[in-house]
């Protein structure tokens, strides 16, 4: 419990969870939206994966990252009280609007 809650700790990692509601998303994308460094973003998403609230999928050049399909009931759980949570913040609106925009083959070929 306390991995949980440490990776639910922390403003950044809350962003990429509300982005990640969106669709899944590779680390160049989340990057290109919270405008941090990638090791910075890697770190967020190894922490926020070793949790279990994401998961990973190998996709030629790219890893997507989406949010746990809810196999453990304690992270489903959360999820879905993550959902209805932070509508009012605008933070979060922003994030989600660029990550329903943001174009994977423009953000990535500029770091290839």
């Amino acid at each position: 419990m306390e991995k949980i809650f440490k990776a639910l700790g922390d403003r950044n990692r809350l962003r990429i969870l509300k982005m990640l509601e969106v669709k899944p998303m590779c680390v160049c994308e989340i990057t290109a939206i919270l405008r941090i460094a990638q090791s910075s973003v890697s770190r967020h998403l190894g922490i926020l994966r070793d949790a279990g609230f994401l998961t990973d999928d190998k996709d030629g050049l790219w890893v997507n990252y989406s949010l746990s399909p809810g196999k453990d009931e304690v992270i489903a759980a959360l999820l879905q009280g993550l959902r209805r949570w932070g509508k009012d913040d605008a933070r979060f609106r922003e994030d989600r609007e660029k990550a329903a925009a943001v174009d994977r083959e423009l953000i990535c070929a500029k770091t290839l």
